[in-house]
């Protein structure tokens, strides 16, 4: 009988210092910053930059600014290093999408509350997560979908059901109308089948990736409402999903209060029982600024730079999605002198192609970089946290990529989305604070 091997698409990101030339010493974690990184290891393969006290700031500013609980949608990055960050910021609550998220929260976070969002999913699928690992809530957008839950939990009487609702075309980044979610008709059908088996019902939604507008939510909500209204039953949840932005290069959304401003607005139009709770799926919001990618100049060909990483790794966004992330040339001096601290250098947009031998590993940009950028110098990407590590894929061999310890602000900061805003570059109360709590992380994950 033939022996069954699974594999990885991917090799993990690997923690350490072997990142380097042979022969270059070895630094201890978690590194100073940045530009002490590229200055003592020269790495010579990709590099991501974690940031744990960004990500910790970040996760506890937005449960203290969220009336409801925060789940953090998995799949934008489920690096470990990057989960342990947002669990001591305060997160409890997991969106998971598959029977890999649900298995790797559960054996992270024996105390979290894990909740299986994805509204289609396989009966194997199922039974695992209510059997093998306690799931209780799942979503769900068809009657087909509610027989299959009951059928693979054996007519449990302890589970959450939250029907997705379709939601009209907005103008999100990424629209996400288009896969999954009942027509509200149908979803008010869902909710009273539901409500008949299930102790704990809700509506959920999504109002698109990277969503700009806080009036999306209200909108969303009215909808809600009237599924509510047409179903004639209680709801126990509001699930109002993910979407809330970050900034980009030429892209600075309303202050994160305005969303939840919004969303509380909406909510309370509502006038829900008050036992009813508000929940929400943030994925990039949490963890775009609290990763980088440092990536070196393989060659300059006019304004296009050859790197080695691209959208077959890090980069799939910078693809055909065409983000633009900030970036900043890192060239060590002999004085130590960071390059980018040159005032006089003028920046220029450049295109990037990718390591890979395929023509469509092509990043279009513009990145904005000092016009004297040559081969062998580095970049540094910001935003990288979000759907960096977990697009990555092996294609054309191309998998190695380090991850490292870094106490850096983030390259770009989102109105409000920090509690304490990152103070400038040198001073000394952002960096003792950062470096305590990477510190107590790390003695954590010991």
């Amino acid at each position: 009988m033939a022996h069954v091997r699974f594999r990885s698409a991917v090799s993990p990101l690997r923690r350490g210092t072997t990142l380097a030339r042979r022969g270059t010493p070895s630094v201890r974690r978690p590194l100073t910053c940045v530009d002490n990184l590229v200055e003592t290891l020269r790495p010579v393969d990709p590099v991501h930059c974690l940031r744990p006290a960004v990500l910790s700031a970040t996760a506890a500013r937005f449960v203290s600014a969220f009336p409801g609980d925060v789940l953090y949608a998995v799949k934008c990055n489920p690096e470990p290093a990057v989960m342990r960050a947002l669990y001591e910021g305060g997160i409890r609550h997991f969106d998971a999408a598959s029977p890999g998220e649900v298995r790797l929260v559960r054996q992270m976070f024996s105390d979290a509350e894990i909740h299986y969002m994805h509204p289609v999913k396989s009966p194997d699928a199922i039974h695992q997560a209510y059997f093998d690992y306690g799931v209780r809530d799942f979503s769900l957008d068809s009657a087909e979908e509610l027989e299959k839950l009951m059928e693979q939990t054996e007519q449990a009487d302890d589970l959450g059901l939250f029907i997705r609702l379709a939601l009209p075309k907005g103008s999100a980044v990424y629209d996400l109308s288009g896969k999954f979610g009942a027509a509200p008709a149908e979803a008010a059908k869902l909710l009273r089948a539901a409500r008949a088996v299930s102790r704990r019902i809700g509506i959920c939604f999504h109002v698109g990736s990277q969503s700009l507008d806080p009036a999306a939510y209200e909108r969303a909500l009215e909808l809600a409402g009237t599924v509510i209204e047409a179903a004639g039953v209680e709801i126990d949840v509001m699930d109002v999903g993910g979407g809330f932005p970050v900034s980009y290069p030429g892209v600075t959304p309303p202050p994160l209060d305005d969303f939840m401003a919004a969303i509380a607005r909406g909510f309370a139009h509502l006038g829900l029982p008050s036992r009813t709770r508000l929940w929400c799926e943030p994925g990039r919001a949490l963890v775009a600024p609290g990763v980088s990618l440092v990536v070196q100049v393989i060659k300059r060909r006019g304004d296009e730079l050859f790197i080695n990483d691209g959208v077959y790794g890090s980069l799939s966004d910078a693809g055909v999605p065409a983000f633009r992330f900030p970036a900043r040339m890192i060239r060590p001096e002999a004085d130590g002198q960071a390059s980018d601290d040159r005032g006089d250098v003028e920046e220029v947009g450049f295109s990037f192609y990718g390591p890979t031998c395929d023509s469509a590993d092509h990043m279009v940009g513009p990145f904005m970089l000092p016009a004297d950028i040559k081969a062998g110098d580095w970049i540094e990407l910001g935003q990288l946290g979000a759907y960096g590590s977990c697009l990555r894929t092996a294609f054309n061999g191309f998998d190695n990529v380090r991850l490292v310890d870094v106490t850096d602000r983030p390259l770009l900061e989102t109105p409000g989305y920090l509690e304490q805003e990152v103070q400038p570059e040198g001073d000394s109360d952002w960096s003792d604070a950062a470096a305590k709590s990477v510190g107590h992380i790390m003695e954590r994950a010991a």
